[in-house]
């Protein structure tokens, strides 16, 4: 008896173990990188074109080969523009100078779309709505420049220069720089992150007691968190309202700071302690925004480890999970922590993002993860590469299907093998195609490219594949016939 259960008890550990390893078909699987400050890439601000380009490719082929499927990508660090803008100048951090172009002339925005398709991946365009200078005492910002044009529109709080989110002009002129993107661009969503309403500083109150004073309303004189989480509001719907009325498939996402508001204040908060909150101090009634459905998604930046006392990450993503709305959730996690030096010893290798992972996968309504941030990866921190490929992230995955797109199902496409090359006729309306492979009894995603062929090279599996062609909704067509590789 005793060695039936040893067995059984075997057995059941060897499958649990399997079943963590195992890939979704489809979870979103992003990486940020952020321009503001050289964080990401550039590494450095001036660098050659040439230098640009193959950092960023260096970039987007680590997160391929990691099995990432999207990228969000900021092109709006402070103000400023790391693409052709009418508006906007070009970024300090690109050329050293802002204002001045790259040279030779190209759009940084516009080759990380191209690379990033080119590799079957989406991108993001990621936007700052209120931040206008970054460290205003030491920038040089250029004659163009909206601050120096119209000084009115701003506020100093802290390092940093802000658009006054109680005018209405901010909410306008924000909702035109994103609507030009989205004409212009051929990108897959629009991103925000954490930066509504400044975070708090210690005994610096935010300056906007004349423009509460002029545009409070209702809520003046008593009411002034109230009236700027309206003013929050009001441009988060204002800008999906511009959004839709151009392209009414895209999404728009959101990545707020992690907690929401805190239960000792609030029933419905997370069981956390956070110092500071979306809706008590960033004004960002994010709740709010899934069930009007001014947004698609929401990706909560849960930075802190499973177990953290005050912000527990377990607490926290369980607490998203019932506080969707039905939007895809994907959570936020913090790559930029790992290091061997930490104080915090769950940082001191990779396996905390991998229990995160396999705490995410399962809670039914969370769809994936976004990590902060690229570098993280192409420094291989803690061998976090190795890492995420051999243990959750073995075979490729699909974006989620977005529910918005209502563009045609893909054909059929007609596969043969030539020699070593996996051939297919391209579809008119594939975005990319997706390769399965079935070995045995088990069928995985063998790739994703936006090729019409692929290499199966030395050292492949043997066994039946066959291919679907996607369209940009993520929606597969019918599959190919089947080829026996041997």
């Amino acid at each position: 008896m005793k060695k039936l259960i040893a067995i059984v008890l075997l057995f059941l550990f060897t499958f649990g173990a399997f079943a963590k390893r195992k890939s979704p078909k489809r979870e979103m699987r992003a990486v940020w990188i952020a321009t503001v400050d050289n964080i990401d890439w550039p590494s450095k601000s001036g660098l050659s074109v040439e230098e640009q380009k193959k950092e960023l490719i260096a970039h987007l082929d680590q997160h391929k080969k990691n099995g990432m499927n999207t990228i969000i990508f900021q092109i709006r660090p402070a103000t400023d523009a790391f693409y052709h803008s009418p508006y906007e100048p070009w970024s300090q951090w690109l050329t050293g100078e802002q204002g001045k172009a790259p040279s030779p002339v190209y759009d940084p925005f516009q080759f990380a779309i191209e690379e990033c398709h080119k590799r079957a991946m989406e991108l993001h365009a990621w936007m700052n709505p209120y931040r206008a200078v970054f460290l205003y005492k030491q920038t040089k910002t250029d004659a163009n420049h909206i601050t120096n044009k119209q000084p009115e529109l701003f506020l100093v709080y802290g390092k940093h220069k802000y658009f006054n989110p109680g005018l209405p002009e901010t909410r306008d002129y924000v909702s035109k720089i994103v609507g030009d993107v989205v004409r212009r661009y051929d990108i897959d969503a629009i991103h925000f992150d954490d930066y509504f309403y400044p975070y708090k500083i210690k005994d610096e109150v935010f300056p906007d007691s004349e423009s509460f004073a002029i545009y409070g309303g209702e809520f003046y004189p008593n009411q002034i968190d109230d009236w700027r989480r309206e003013n929050v509001n009001q441009v988060i719907k204002q800008i999906n309202d511009t959004i839709k009325s151009i392209k009414p498939w895209m999404p728009f996402g959101i990545s707020p700071f992690g907690v929401w508001r805190n239960k000792s204040v609030d029933k419905s908060g997370s069981g956390t302690q956070a110092g500071q909150t979306n809706y008590d101090d960033l004004y960002a009634d994010v709740l709010l925004w899934l069930k009007e459905d001014w947004i698609d998604y929401v990706a909560p930046q849960i930075y802190w480890h499973i177990g953290k006392k005050v912000a527990n990450y377990r607490v926290i993503a369980k607490w998203w999970n019932k506080n969707s709305y039905g939007k895809p959730c994907y959570i936020g996690q913090g790559a930029y922590r790992l290091n061997p030096k930490s104080s915090i010893k769950a940082w001191h290798n990779a396996d905390e993002i991998i229990r995160q992972i396999n705490l995410n996968r399962k809670l039914k309504n969370i769809d994936g993860s976004m990590f902060f941030s690229s570098k993280s990866f192409v420094e291989n921190k803690l061998g976090i590469n190795e890492t995420l490929t051999s243990r959750v992230y073995d075979s490729p995955a699909l974006n989620l299907q977005n529910t918005l797109y209502d563009g045609d199902i893909p054909k059929r496409p007609k596969l043969r093998l030539d020699g070593k090359m996996l051939k297919w006729t391209k579809i008119e309306n594939a975005k990319y195609y997706v390769v399965y492979l079935k070995s045995g009894k088990t069928e995985k995603v063998f790739c994703t490219t936006s090729l019409s062929q692929v290499s199966l090279g030395r050292g492949q599996i043997v066994g039946e594949y066959h291919v679907c062609a996607v369209n940009r909704g993520h929606f597969l067509g019918e599959k190919s016939n089947v080829v026996l590789y041997n």
